[in-house]
């Protein structure tokens, strides 16, 4: 049976919860059911959630209200929205505990680390020394902007290898590494572009958009694969 993938919702549009289809695209042409989990203020349906769903995803989106990660809003700061903030540290905080496997991209990486205790930049023009330009401005979202080094010995190595070129499309970098987290990927400069926990059998959160280069790059489609996977195994141990 394929596994079930909560898709967590990215945001609102107006009065409209959305979700990008890339993620959905990615989710189904790798083996999975995206299910897609809807911002809800409830704790008996957050944990209807973790229940049904084999693997969880979470997905970008805009900032994360400075307060959450023990901060006071800077220059550059973001649109936020701190009820979907909330729902979603929470519903992350709730799935680490089982050991399900979850991905996180982008803003999903950020509330990885959030959730684990960890703390943002809240403009990389706040995160000391040169960098990059992390907002590329290429037509197409699958166009590669910059180099990554993935460390040895990592979850994330075992899909992608060393050397990665990804896309890049964000104005806020990881400072403080939340507790049990460590960083797999960094570019040049030093921004984190990836985090995982080691002690979990599938928790990684990327800063580039992988959904994006899914149908160009074999690694894209080798990382998600590797969730799905993971998340086919997690289907088979709940229903042993």
């Amino acid at each position: 049976m394929k596994p079930k993938i909560g898709v967590i919702v990215c945001g609102f549009i107006e009065n409209k919860q959305f979700v990008t289809n890339a993620y959905i695209q990615s989710v189904r042409y790798s083996g999975g059911i995206p299910l897609i989990l809807p911002l809800i203020r409830s704790g008996p349906v957050l944990n209807e959630y973790v229940s049904l769903c084999d693997g969880f995803l979470f997905c970008g989106g805009n900032d994360i209200t400075p307060l959450l990660f023990g901060q006071e809003p800077k220059k550059g700061n973001g649109q936020t929205n701190i009820s979907l903030d909330l729902f979603q540290i929470r519903l992350m905080k709730e799935v680490l505990k089982t050991k399900k496997p979850v991905f996180s991209i982008c803003r999903g990486m950020q509330v990885f680390n959030v959730a684990c205790g960890g703390t943002i930049f809240q403009d990389i023009s706040l995160q000391p020394g040169k960098h990059l330009d992390h907002m590329q401005q290429s037509d197409a979202r699958s166009e590669v902007s910059h180099k990554i080094h993935v460390k040895p010995g990592t979850q994330l190595k075992k899909y992608v290898g060393s050397l990665l070129y990804v896309n890049s499309y964000h104005h806020q970098t990881l400072d403080r590494i939340g507790k049990n987290l460590a960083v797999s990927a960094a570019a040049s400069d030093q921004t984190v572009e990836a985090v995982e926990m080691p002690s979990h059998p599938f928790a990684i959160g990327v800063q580039w958009h992988p959904e994006c280069m899914y149908r160009n790059s074999p690694e894209m489609r080798e990382l998600f694969g590797g969730f799905i996977l993971a998340s086919t195994h997690s289907g088979k141990a709940s229903a042993d």
